[in-house]
């Protein structure tokens, strides 16, 4: 059973009482991500995922550590460009302890000048870690060539000088202005019990009461069609992409769909194409990216130098094929029943299924049952997914290298209808 309420602190709590576990998963969803920091503060949001775990004025890193580890438990954070997410998870008979541990690195963490300058260190590694990997900094080139001068195109770890010119002042500021009650959402799943959470939830965030979504600015049109970083590779890394609906956007189910039958599975036209008949790639796959305003649909491929053009030749035939043909029943048959297996077999633990309703909860505001989600990807018919690849298929593209090329061998190599 799901339940949702907006508690008197300001932050909202969403549970699902799952029967059959003995273990309990709780996150703090906070509604701060990249997108919202301002180009000098780039960085800071995943700065703060990094510094909150050092612990509070009275509990040290290590401390934390040492609790959660000596029952099992298992703690992590990630940040995206729309939301940073914290998470314990525990048996459910230390799910207290879980709670001690978000709530007080939550509302009093330590955010020593010390503690910034050693993991400043760490996120100077992580961001030159992405830098040194094609494939990594061909992707983050395409999401920046689709929203050029927007904070969607910015990497999420920040830059090497805003990194370097944050100081604890800096992070301190934007945690107090951020991480407050109002713009949170704690999510719990397994063994629960809903009113308890919420009264333990209530008196550990009371003090962090106030606060709410940022503000935020809707990327305009501008794309930039072609972005190179020459590099002596073996191989090439080539990205496509294009913009598509934001995540309250109905059309989003007939993307999902759409982007299977693309190259989100084995059975894709791609994956079919490229490697098993042609075998000019290791791996191709598409994927979709749904923001708050608007979305993407990128394809990834790495391949020999030498069969560059072809493969790109080969994705631009494939995207004005199905944007002229659709898909047919077949494929659409066996796209809603991947997302269907895939939707189903992601809610087999406690930890997947908190943060489904935590995420859903922060980002759209309500969480629909399983049986409703998968009954909007049933709903979607031919028609839909046909005028959604005519849709792409006429989008402006981007065209993301990495390899031993410049900017003139991929003059007009991925041209589009509109």
């Amino acid at each position: 059973m799901i339940r949702e309420q907006q508690l008197g602190c300001g932050a909202r709590l969403v549970t699902e009482t799952m029967a059959e576990v003995r273990s309990a998963s709780v996150g703090v969803w906070v509604g701060t991500g990249s997108r919202d920091e301002p180009d000098a503060l780039s960085g800071a949001s995943h700065f703060l995922e990094h510094l909150l775990f050092k612990g509070t004025p009275s509990w040290s890193a290590a401390d934390i550590a040492e609790a959660v580890d000596e029952v099992g438990g298992d703690m992590n954070a990630f940040t995206t460009k729309e939301y940073t997410a914290f998470y314990v998870r525990t048996l459910s008979e230390h799910i207290g302890l879980g709670l001690d541990v978000l709530g007080a690195i939550m509302t009093d963490p330590a955010l020593r000048p010390e503690d910034v300058d050693s993991e400043r260190s760490v996120i100077m590694d992580e961001i030159l870690m992405h830098a040194d990997e094609p494939a990594d900094l061909a992707a983050e080139q395409c999401v920046g060539a689709l929203f050029p001068g927007h904070p969607l195109g910015r990497e999420v770890l920040g830059t090497p000088g805003s990194v370097q010119g944050l100081s604890a002042a800096d992070i301190r500021g934007f945690f107090d202005h951020h991480y407050r009650a109002g713009n949170l959402v704690v999510a719990a799943a397994g063994d629960v019990d809903h009113d308890w959470l919420a009264a333990e939830v209530e008196r550990r965030f009371a003090a962090r009461a106030g606060g709410g979504r940022p503000p935020r600015r809707r990327p305009d049109e501008r794309i930039e069609a072609l972005v190179v970083t020459r590099r002596p590779t073996e191989q090439v890394q080539l990205v496509v992409g294009a913009k598509g609906p934001g995540r309250h956007d109905e059309r989003r189910w007939a993307w999902a769909l759409l982007n299977h039958v693309l190259g989100g599975g084995i059975s894709s036209r791609l994956f079919q194409e490229v490697r098993e008949r042609r075998g000019l790639a290791y791996s191709i796959w598409s994927e979709r990216t749904h923001y708050d305003e608007e979305g993407a649909l990128t394809v990834h491929v790495g391949t020999a130098p030498e069969h560059a053009k072809e493969v790109l030749d080969l994705l631009v035939a494939e995207l004005e094929r199905i944007g002229t043909s659709g898909v047919t029943e077949r494929e659409l048959a066996v796209a809603k029943g991947h997302l269907r297996a895939e939707t189903l077999l992601s809610l087999e633990d406690a930890g997947a299924r908190m943060s489904r309703i935590g995420a859903s909860l922060l980002l759209h505001g309500s969480v629909l049952l399983v049986e409703e989600l998968l009954a909007k990807v049933a709903a979607v018919t031919l028609e839909d997914v046909a005028a959604e690849a005519r849709w792409l298929a006429d989008a402006p593209r981007v065209l993301s290298v990495v390899g031993p090329f410049d900017a003139a061998d991929f003059d007009g190599a991925v041209p589009a209808r509109r």
